[in-house]
């Protein structure tokens, strides 16, 4: 094994394979339940919109890849715009774990001069604390109309607590990492790289991401005009950002549940029928995580068995 290389990584095939199972068995299910015409709703994914939609989050996907070389970047791995690209796509074939964790073995997997696991720690670690900035700066439109007159009586109680305490709970996050980072940096030795990473050109990986995040909050637009439930851009990318950052606290596999459960809430407190909100929320599902999961897992063959650049010691 290359010095100062991470210990084995092994594809958890089963485990992906389960979750994928079980998440499409749930969506089908309350799709057929619940929504208001299933195959309609599908079909939609390859209309013009589903093809708009879908590009946004393929962008949204190489601005987060673009951020993940430049970190790569200060450790001396450097990959050309397509090789780097492939490299961090694979490591959404890791996505569906608790906190989207599986993602910090991207560095691992390298088949030639792999990080530490330090180092591919503290890149994980900061991508999720950008990730976690620019979504509650994207959540405060949709904190702006919760909190207006009409919102709070027509949202339903549990709804307006479950926001009102995510939202919290992330700036309550933010704020402690924040005011302890001396200490949580003399603590934890990856959480000093992660750090240093996001002193790096600080506007660049803050524009990469803040971009990425709005263009599938666009998409979730996107798909709500098509579903006839007319909400601002402003509004529906609040929606989102709130959902994610609900389903991140969750730290369930990729948000499972509590994701969707927000922001189908939301939707429908904003006036959206349940069949409509929850057919947002499966089509959302599938193009801001799971299309990203499919290319992940032949980003991640591809590398592995073709290319030779990822290697399961």
């Amino acid at each position: 094994m290359t010095p100062g290389a991470g210990p084995p990584v092994k594809l958890p095939i089963k485990q992906l394979l389960l979750v994928l199972g079980g998440v499409a068995t749930a969506y089908a299910a309350a799709l057929l339940v619940w929504g208001d015409s299933p195959k309609a709703s599908l079909a939609s994914l390859w209309s013009w919109t589903g093809l708009q939609a879908s590009a946004l989050c393929l962008l949204s996907y190489a601005l987060r890849g673009l951020r993940w070389r430049l970190w790569m970047a200060h450790y001396g791995r450097h990959f050309g715009p397509l090789q780097g690209l492939r490299l961090y796509l694979a490591g959404y074939a890791f996505t569906p774990t608790p906190g989207n964790v599986g993602e910090a073995v991207r560095g691992l997997m390298l088949a030639r001069q792999p990080l530490s696991a330090g180092q591919s720690l503290a890149i994980f670690g900061a991508e999720r604390l950008a990730d976690l900035l620019c979504l509650l700066l994207l959540c405060l439109p949709a904190v702006a109309w919760v909190m207006g007159q009409g919102a709070l009586r027509a949202a339903p109680p549990w709804l307006l607590g479950l926001v009102a305490a995510g939202v919290l709970a992330a700036l309550g996050l933010l704020a402690v990492i924040l005011r302890f980072r001396l200490a949580l940096l003399q603590r934890f030795s990856w959480l000093q790289g992660a750090w240093r990473c996001l002193a790096m050109r600080p506007w660049v990986w803050f524009g990469l991401t803040l971009t990425a995040w709005a263009a599938q909050g666009l998409a979730v637009w996107l798909i709500c005009r098509d579903m006839n439930v007319s909400l601002a851009l402003l509004t529906a990318t609040g929606f989102y950002a709130v959902a994610m950052v609900a389903g991140a606290l969750s730290a369930l596999p990729a948000g499972l549940g509590g994701t969707e459960a927000v922001l189908a809430g939301l939707l429908v407190a904003y006036g959206a029928t349940p069949g409509q909100a929850l057919s947002i929320t499966v089509l959302t599902r599938l193009l801001t995580l799971w299309l990203a999961v499919a290319i992940g897992l032949v980003a991640l063959l591809y590398s592995a068995a073709i290319r030779k650049e990822i290697s399961f010691r």
